[in-house]
């Protein structure tokens, strides 16, 4: 007689939640076994979020639904008894504090106890460099968090979540500031907690390391259940109509613009220790593609062209103007805009409503002669720009973190755009963006191109600069050090130069 299969280590049916109205999830079930890695997929707003704070007590589910743990079950679920039960959360906004140091951000929770105590220094320094040793990285542990780049913040979340002793690991979007070899390292990781009994989680939405990593997939669309899917076999336009109930055609969209005129000239720009000597070129209407892997100085770069810092040689011209910035507010007066990386931090102002953070970059403009702002010339310019993009929301007053991912990033462009701008600099405009939203914002972006808006596109997802920029820059240790036509060249050849 042969043992029966464990339970699973997670198993929910019949789960609803209504918020104010809308319902926000319908009938759903859900299951993640034992040792699984188990893929959570759907469009932002498709209720994946609030199905896994049902799971771990954050939200209580309508009456009706039914919750197991480990095959029993749970009455009320509580943050505290999901924790008990082994279950743990990586979020996408991290949840870290930018004044403490590395070592704290990793260990405090593991060494929290009933009552305040000392800490030992070299124990919160021993849970610390283990936890990033299981990641395979070294950091400064006394570094403050908040100097740290984004992908390092990204990879102290992961090291805080490994050192609890979890038998059911959610990574909400674990690897959307991860380079490739960083993530490539990641899902190692994920593997051997899966081959230890952890059930694995993972909510990403690069679908194609999701087909990699996961052995099942459950897919969500508007709150409801589509399905639940092996990954042998699956490919990511069928994953991707699953959850948006659309097909999209990936082509190339690269053109000429030869007779167009040069919008911004580099030539020879340094900045010691970030980068050397880079020259490059956008035309009006033409979007160029700047990828590499993280740390090659991208974002560096386009700080450099936006006035937050100041290179060391090299010009820069602006419709053939040389131009030095002394800050950012020099480079916006010369009609250069730029989009962040850092959505959450930099790009918005998250407890404040969307249309003041559509029109934060544009006062001056909306004030009227007593100086102060006119609420019609406000309204009017919020209204034009959440038409013009498309912008999905409730009201203009609600505060923009209410908003998805997607639409978040639509009213960051929208703040940018009301500048008028003869330059714009996307900076990863996708980072934590789902498939369908992706998709619009790229329709967006040629839209403005060929309204004759000057582009330049960073990305260190090849595909996304492969099939939406007209010209791809490769930058790898600070300097450029290809062009490619992708008219010229197949997708896997530069994946391969790039990610190689």
């Amino acid at each position: 007689m042969t043992d029966s299969a464990p339970p699973p280590a997670i198993a929910l049916s019949r789960v609803s939640k209504v918020f104010g109205g809308v319902r926000a999830l319908d009938d759903v079930a859900f299951e993640v076994r034992p040792g699984e890695v188990h893929c959570l997929a759907g469009e932002n707003g498709c209720g994946k979020s609030t199905l896994i704070k049902i799971i771990t007590g954050v939200y209580t589910p309508e009456p009706g639904a039914e919750i197991r743990y480990f095959g029993e079950p749970v009455g009320t679920v509580t943050p505290e008894a999901a924790r008990r039960a082994g279950i743990a959360v990586i979020w996408q906004d991290l949840a870290l504090f930018p004044e403490m140091s590395v070592a704290e951000n990793i260990a405090f929770e593991t060494l929290l106890g009933p009552r305040p105590r000392l800490v030992r220094r070299g124990r919160l320094r021993a849970v610390a460099e283990a936890a990033l040793a299981e990641l395979g990285v070294s950091l400064d542990l006394d570094a403050r968090l908040r100097t740290l780049p984004i992908a390092e913040r990204q990879i102290v979340a992961i090291a805080r979540a490994l050192t609890h002793e979890a038998r059911v690991l959610f990574m909400d979007e674990p690897t959307s500031s991860l380079t490739q070899a960083e993530t490539d390292r990641l899902l190692a990781i994920v593997r051997r907690l899966a081959a230890r009994g952890v059930a694995i989680v993972f909510v990403s939405h690069r679908l194609a390391e999701v087909l990699d990593v996961a052995e099942r997939v459950t897919v969500l669309r508007d709150g409801r259940l589509v399905g639940v899917y092996p990954t042998a076999g699956m490919t990511q336009s069928r994953l991707t109509e699953l959850m948006t109930g659309k097909t999209f055609d990936a082509a190339v969209t690269a053109r000429d613009l030869p007779g167009a005129p040069v919008v911004l000239e580099v030539k020879g720009l340094s900045r010691p220790g970030e980068f050397e000597d880079v020259s490059l070129s956008v035309r009006a209407g033409e979007v160029v593609g700047l990828t590499g892997l993280i740390g090659a100085g991208r974002t560096e770069l386009c700080h450099a062209l936006f006035g937050m810092t100041r290179p060391a040689a090299g010009t820069i011209r602006l419709l053939g103007r040389e131009v030095r910035f002394r800050s950012n507010r020099d480079a916006v007066a010369a009609g250069i805009a730029y989009v962040s990386e850092d959505r959450l931090s930099l790009g918005l102002i998250q407890p404040q409503s969307i249309a003041d953070n559509t029109v934060i970059t544009v006062l001056p403009r909306i004030t009227g002669p007593s100086g102060l702002l006119s609420p019609a010339a406000k309204d009017r310019l919020v209204a034009h720009w959440i038409s013009e993009l498309a912008v999905k929301i409730g009201a203009p007053g609600d505060a923009v973190s209410t908003l998805s991912g997607g639409n978040q990033q639509r009213v960051v462009l929208a703040k940018w755009l009301a500048t008028e701008p003869k330059l714009l600099i996307l900076d990863s405009p996708t980072v934590g963006v789902d498939v369908g939203a992706r998709a619009g914002i790229f329709r967006i972006v040629r839209a403005l191109a060929d309204r004759g808006l000057a582009i330049l596109m960073v990305s260190d997802e090849v595909p996304e600069v492969y099939f939406n920029a007209d010209r791809v820059l490769h930058m790898a240790g600070g300097r450029i050090v290809a062009e490619y036509d992708p008219r010229a060249v197949a997708l896997p050849a530069l994946e391969e130069a790039v990610y190689g």
